[in-house]
């Protein structure tokens, strides 16, 4: 028999009125205080790696890096027009005239994106060594090439 049965438990214990939470605090008295159980045949867990267990993880591997991604911008490559186009014949036949003196030049010049469609204009100084028709680049004298179709805009600095 429960001893939460009979009638006078029920209304009195000790001189008051028994309520639904002694009835639980009662059910682990004979527990309740016992030393804390520790494992004879392993260490315990610490509390770093315990915590490491609940941490949240990426079930989509990737997935950030390519939200990242559809999100980064790009420009477009605007071509030149005949005007441009003429303009930057005359700079380059004024760069070659003085190649041999490797004049400094600041060149804008348009750079494909790996990953996507566009790319960035990028703007580079340096002085330049030569220029290869034939395989269509503008060679600067640390080494540096860049394609003849990629630029957009030559500064010679004079």
């Amino acid at each position: 028999m429960n001893r939460w049965n009979s009638e006078s438990h029920q209304a009195r214990m000790n001189g008051r009125v028994v309520t639904e939470e002694d009835k639980v605090n009662h059910d682990y008295d004979d527990i309740i205080n016992l030393p804390h159980y520790e494992p004879k045949h392993h260490p315990r867990m610490s509390m770093w790696n315990r915590a490491a267990q609940f941490a949240p993880f990426a079930a989509l591997t990737g997935y950030d890096a390519a939200i990242r991604e559809s999100g980064r911008y790009t420009d477009d490559w605007v071509g030149l027009s005949e005007s441009g186009n003429e303009e930057m014949n005359r700079k380059m036949e004024m760069i070659v005239s003085i190649l041999p003196e490797h004049p400094l030049v600041t060149i804008e010049y348009f750079v494909p994106d790996e990953h996507k469609v566009g790319g960035s204009y990028q703007t580079y100084t340096g002085n330049v060594k030569r220029i290869d028709e034939y395989e269509k680049f503008i060679e600067f004298t640390n080494g540096k090439k860049i394609p003849l179709d990629a630029i957009r805009d030559i500064k010679i600095e004079i």
